[in-house]
């Protein structure tokens, strides 16, 4: 079979291009070319590409700042070139930020999940190019999750934010660059401005394909059990419990010390520079489970979310009334999911009330597809 190749490593696409523009890159440490996972951005100044500003998303232009610690601006250490951080100050490009640029570069590696903040950060740099006459450049990558569609579509009159923009199911089985098409088709930057795309697609890739990410997106998916695991794991960020952040497994186990004697594997989360200072429950021993070497062919070829896991912990877990905190509905986009839980709705009734949403979902998402 013909190997899945990233759109960046086909320079030869996109390089003619980039002859005489004034570049700027929005890009992170998965931003790499060839096998030999060099930065993009070395490669590209190298050939001759006259790049004047780099912009960095959530964890930072070298992706090395901890799940959501504010990233300031600074110059790159290796290419001596402006970095300035689109987590920080401010998630959208100001005018100023962008003077002096004529187009952009977007190559972010993606997983595919609502609440991952790049498709946030993909919004406002659109927006922004839209406004100030930019043409970006999307260099799409494949979605390690993109064999499914499914969730609660996210209400915007109530739980828009960054963790959530858009009207869109938890996985939306797009690639970033199909999701670009979409925040434009259906006119979702301000005032419906229309950001001008110009697209290079991955070649030999479809959807249903395993793809092992060659760099880990962000500090805390650091597998690629953690990457498959994070859509159904991360609404335990909504609750009390750990999901191993301040361990070497986040995403991939889940407990607490109020369940005690109802699981027998433990963990403690540390503070781990880095990767989390200061994370939940730090230096109190966790009782739960251990996802590390779950199977997860399963649950991606059943197409849906898991929430047994969920639904589970919520049953065991003894002080029901503080299981869930506030962010548990902007992470699931909609206040009904929670009431679900409490109200002991089976995992198969709240799938089955998902379905109207996901069919209109994948009606609109149909005319953004670019791979089968």
């Amino acid at each position: 079979a013909s190997r899945i190749t990233p759109a960046a490593d086909r320079t030869e696409l996109y390089l003619p291009y980039l002859k005489g523009r004034k570049v700027g890159m929005l890009i992170n440490q998965t931003s790499i070319i060839g096998d030999s996972k060099k930065p993009l951005i070395d490669s590209l100044i190298k050939l001759g590409v006259d790049v004047k500003k780099i912009y960095g998303p959530e964890h930072g232009f070298r992706g090395n700042a901890s799940n959501g610690a504010t990233v300031g601006n600074s110059r790159d250490a290796l290419t001596g070139l402006p970095a300035i951080s689109l987590y920080g100050k401010h998630y959208k490009p100001t005018k100023e930020d962008l003077s002096g640029i004529d187009l952009m570069i977007f190559d972010v590696q993606d997983v595919g999940t609502r609440f991952y903040t790049y498709i946030s950060t993909l919004h406002y740099l659109m927006e922004a190019c839209a406004e100030n006459d930019i043409e970006l450049m999307v260099l799409d990558r494949p979605n390690p999750n993109g064999m499914y569609v499914d969730g609660p579509i996210l209400d915007t009159t109530r739980f828009r934010s960054f963790v959530g923009m858009h009207p869109i199911p938890v996985l939306h089985g797009m690639t970033i660059a199909e999701y670009a098409q979409m925040i434009n088709g259906e006119g979702w930057l301000k005032n419906k401005v229309k950001c001008k795309l110009k697209i290079v697609k991955v070649a030999n890739y479809n959807r249903d394909m395993d793809y092992v990410l060659p760099v880990n997106p962000s500090p805390n998916l650091n597998t690629q059990q953690s990457i498959e695991l994070y859509p159904h794991i991360c609404f335990f960020e909504g609750t009390k419990l750990s999901l191993g952040r301040g361990t070497m497994f986040p995403f991939q186990i889940v407990g607490s010390p109020l369940l005690k004697g109802k699981y027998t594997f433990s963990f403690k989360p540390v503070s781990m520079p880095g990767m989390s200072e200061n994370p939940p429950l730090k230096d109190t021993v966790c009782y739960g489970i251990d996802l590390k070497n779950y199977n997860m062919q399963t649950i991606r070829k059943s197409g849906k979310l898991n929430l047994a896991w969920l639904i589970d912990m919520y049953r065991i877990y003894p002080d029901k009334a503080h299981f869930f905190i506030g962010y548990f509905n902007k992470l699931a986009g909609t206040d009904v999911l929670q009431k679900q839980i409490i109200a002991g709705t089976s995992e198969a009734e709240i799938h089955k009330s998902w379905e109207p949403g996901l069919e209109k979902f994948r009606a609109m998402r149909a005319k953004y597809l670019l791979y089968n």
